[in-house]
């Protein structure tokens, strides 16, 4: 009787070593320079983490930032191994697109579409073959003004169908940043600025933007186990 109390209460505590903050859930932010940028004082990293303190819930996960600034696809299956799979995530969060388009016209090395979608697929069959879960998001802007006349949006929107396509066939959840960027610039930029309202320079995010980006992301994840 006496080892069966004790062998009994040793599987309550490893049950509940499962759930101790010893064991948080680790989700990995791979990458550009808006999630390099995203672990400063006021990054979508850092501001996610405040959220969660203010809900008490900061010692269930650990967030990390992997993001280099100027990265396209090709650059995150290029450093997927040492960058990423190397610090073990639960969940890994892809958020790429804006440079793979944005540098098409600034300085003519943008990704086509059709390699944008091989490396894209190429890089979750890596990372799901870890044992991570994925999750994709859609580019934001390059450009707040909303009524379709910022010179990329035509791809902006093209290569978020493909990331919306590439999530429907590999099974991963998607936050559609591009579906809400654009609904808080039609609600809020009343007077059709091309930045100020969530980016500093069209692109880049300030205080208000990582914010919101913040919100967004947590909104989603926040159901993941």
């Amino acid at each position: 009787m006496k080892r069966k109390i004790i062998f009994s209460i040793a599987l309550l505590l490893v049950s509940l070593s499962s759930f101790s903050p010893a064991n948080p859930i680790r989700i990995v932010f791979f990458g550009d320079s808006i999630t390099q940028a995203g672990v400063s004082k006021t990054g979508y990293i850092t501001q996610m983490l405040s959220m969660l303190a203010n809900q008490g819930i900061a010692d269930k996960y650990e967030l990390i930032g992997a993001g280099i600034g100027g990265n396209k696809i090709y650059d995150l299956y290029l450093r997927h191994e040492d960058d990423l799979l190397a610090k073990k995530p639960n969940i890994t969060v892809i958020y790429i697109g804006i440079n793979d388009v944005w540098h098409k016209t600034s300085s003519r090395t943008g990704t086509d579409a059709d390699k944008f979608e091989k490396f894209y697929n190429a890089l979750i069959k890596k990372v799901q073959a870890s044992g991570s879960q994925v999750v994709l998001c859609t580019p934001t802007v390059i450009g707040e003004r909303y009524d379709a006349t910022n010179e990329n949006d035509g791809d902006l929107n093209r290569y978020s169908d493909i990331i919306r396509k590439i999530a429907k066939n590999n099974n991963c959840t998607l936050i559609d940043l591009r579906k809400a960027f654009l609904a808080y610039e039609q609600a809020n930029n009343t007077e059709n600025k091309e930045s100020g309202i969530l980016t500093t320079d069209r692109v880049h995010l300030n205080e208000n933007g990582n914010k919101f980006l913040a919100e967004t992301m947590w909104s989603v994840l926040k159901d993941l186990k």
